[in-house]
């Protein structure tokens, strides 16, 4: 599974597998509006687009081909914070999430961050297992708005001296 940096041929597919992941992550969390509206605002292809020319982002991408899986992160002042990675729902149980934050953790640690932050909504339970599993610890607790309603999240970290690849 080949694991590279977005380019503007890939938006279109992180789009859709965020979609798949949001659909079928939250049926009871998130209704069809606020997913809808939410890929809208964080998926937008100009927001994407502007993501990818960010010299403080990093845009992943897995895939043979079509895109099938992503990681969206960022680093300012010594921290990385893992915004989003998902995997499409149908390509799932094969490493790929595992191997898109390795490599976001690994490229975060590269740049000089002491420490890695991801969220993830508080209902997420296999998210929440997944940040566990790889080493990460739960460090706070927020919220965040999607299709204008106010979910929980859970906020964990990663430091440098703790990462095993």
């Amino acid at each position: 599974m080949e694991i590279r940096e977005a380019t503007p041929d890939d938006l279109e597919g992180i789009r859709r597998v965020a979609e798949e992941s949001w659909r079928t992550d939250y049926p009871g969390i998130l209704n069809r509006e606020n997913v809808a509206a939410a890929v809208d605002e964080w998926y937008g292809p100009e927001r994407l687009a502007g993501e990818i020319d960010r010299d403080t982002t990093l845009l992943l991408v897995a895939g043979d081909g079509a895109v099938v899986g992503f990681a969206h992160a960022l680093w300012n002042r010594g921290e990385g914070h893992v915004l989003r990675l998902y995997v499409a729902p149908d390509a799932r149980g094969e490493g790929t999430g595992r191997a898109l934050l390795d490599r976001a953790c690994a490229d975060l640690f590269d740049r000089g961050v002491d420490r890695v932050t991801a969220m993830v909504l508080a209902a997420n339970d296999p998210g929440n297992d997944f940040y566990r599993t790889f080493g990460f610890g739960r460090v706070d607790r927020g919220e965040t708005t999607i299709g204008g309603e106010q979910y929980a999240e859970n906020v964990y970290a990663l430091a440098r001296d703790d990462y095993r690849s």
